[in-house]
């Protein structure tokens, strides 16, 4: 079954004359409907969602001049931002045509009508809003971000990817603070893979793994001779990243004496090897994460505040699951899709109980439990449809607890409702309209209530 997409175009044009010229230009392959003002055309945008206006800047009350016009415009381009608006003018009005273009009008028409021509420009149009629409949809089949690994559509997240993105490419040195599972790691490798850096090394240690003391011969290398077994020197984790990135995973359990020759390390960019006299240069980027509160160290006397000072150039807070609004859903279906294709199951999908269930649960093991919860429904679920006995998460209402405001336990499931509707279906508004059961100017009144943006820009984990 082959599926067509309908090419929807709304002529924006007050005489009646023309609305039936300009209709009688298209094929049948695109459904035309016209508006004659700007309440009109602003209902019809709602209504229709075309990717094609043509907009006659003469509109009443000023049919005359352009203000109306240029009013409607500027509206279009603010609700409908990936329409295309084609404003048609006068043949003497280029000043006004060139004025369209830089508010971000897409393209011009000149009268007097030619349907050729016409159609030939608003099939550009068309064209252009296509191939966007499929760079849009590739976009989201990588999560909307170029960060391997996440999947995100919150606003808590995207807004960490993005500083990420920002950063990489700079050599400062970052701090990624976060509960235990929640990817500090693969922020991590996303900021070398994202850095000029990303063809050189990626050395990773977890500081609360070694013992206390190995930790130093795993930084910083030796000599041969420098200790007991020492048959041959050896390049520490440092001298192993040289010319790419160093990420010191919980250095909040470095213990204190290694953290002054750290704080050197990264004053100097100098490696002394256990047993050696001689400095070795290194140029590395260091990237450090840790899941304690290293304020609290600090005041206890267990971290160095000037060593803190010199790892969180950038520090990048990363939230729990259970603050990322709405994304624990999106997670989860983004697992199942991806477990179920490596488990031979890819036609797996949640029942209404395992997705109340998974946004309901506070998932205190973070993304990481999820992983194990989805990967265990994956092999257990009896069919083709995963409950939440199957995830073995119950249903709980977190909504309802130290806060009974009712007012505020209203509005915070109005929004994961919104949330929720938007990302099932794409962030496409008519759909999610017809989904929550409102109409469409209703649910861009919420969502501009509650700064919940509405286009997709989902960033997998």
């Amino acid at each position: 079954m082959v599926c067509v997409v309908t090419r929807r175009l709304l002529i924006v044009e007050d005489d009646p004359g023309l609305q039936s010229q300009m209709r009688w230009c298209f094929a049948d392959d695109v459904e035309v409907a016209v508006a004659s003002d700007r309440a009109s055309a602003l209902a019809a945008l709602r209504r229709l969602e075309p990717a094609v206006v043509t907009l006659d800047l003469g509109l009443p009350p000023d049919p005359g001049g352009a203000t109306e016009g240029f009013a409607l415009l500027e509206e279009i381009l603010r609700l409908a931002p990936q329409t295309k608006v084609i404003v048609v003018t006068g043949r003497e009005d280029k000043e006004n045509a060139v004025r369209a273009i830089g508010m971000g009008a897409s393209d011009f028409y000149q009268k007097p009508l030619d349907a050729d021509i016409l159609s030939f420009v608003v099939n550009r149009g068309f064209r252009i809003a296509e191939l966007e629409r499929e760079n849009r949809d590739l976009s989201q089949h990588r999560n909307g971000t170029s960060i391997k690994g996440i999947v995100a559509a919150s606003p808590q997240m995207l807004a960490i990817c993005r500083t990420l993105e920002k950063v990489a490419p700079t050599d400062v040195t970052t701090l990624i603070a976060g509960e235990t599972g929640t990817g500090k790691e693969l922020l991590a490798r996303a900021l070398h893979d994202l850095s000029p850096r990303a063809d050189k090394p990626f050395a990773a240690i977890n500081c609360a793994a070694i013992p206390e003391n190995l930790l130093e011969s795993e930084l910083f290398g030796f000599e041969k001779g420098s200790f007991t077994g020492a048959t041959q020197s050896k390049k520490g984790k440092i001298e192993s990243a040289n010319g790419g990135t160093l990420f010191l995973d919980e250095i909040g359990d470095m213990p204190m004496a290694l953290q002054a020759k750290l704080l050197r390390f990264l004053q100097e960019r100098l490696v002394d090897r256990v047993g050696s006299v001689k400095p070795i240069p290194v140029d590395v980027r260091v990237v450090c994460a840790t899941h304690r509160d290293v304020r609290q160290l600090i005041d206890s006397g267990d971290f160095r505040e000037d060593l803190y000072y010199r790892i969180s150039e950038i520090t990048l807070d990363v939230p729990a699951l259970r603050d990322r609004d709405g994304d624990a859903q999106v997670i989860a279906q983004a697992l199942l899709k991806s477990l179920g294709k490596q488990m031979d199951r890819p036609n797996l999908a949640f029942t209404e109980d395992a997705i109340q269930a998974i946004n309901s649960y506070p998932w205190p093991g973070n993304v990481r439990e999820m992983i194990n919860k989805v990967k265990r429904a994956t092999i257990m679920a009896d069919g083709k449809r995963v409950t939440a006995d199957d995830l073995e998460i119950g249903h709980c209402d977190r909504s309802i607890g130290g806060d009974i405001n009712l007012r505020q336990v209203r509005e915070r499931a109005e929004r994961q409702a919104i949330l929720q509707a938007l990302q099932s279906t794409g962030f496409n508004m008519a759909q999610a309209a017809r989904l929550l059961g409102i109409t469409r100017p209703t649910l861009y009144n919420l969502t501009d209530k509650y700064n919940i943006s509405t286009s997709a820009e989902p960033t997998e984990l």
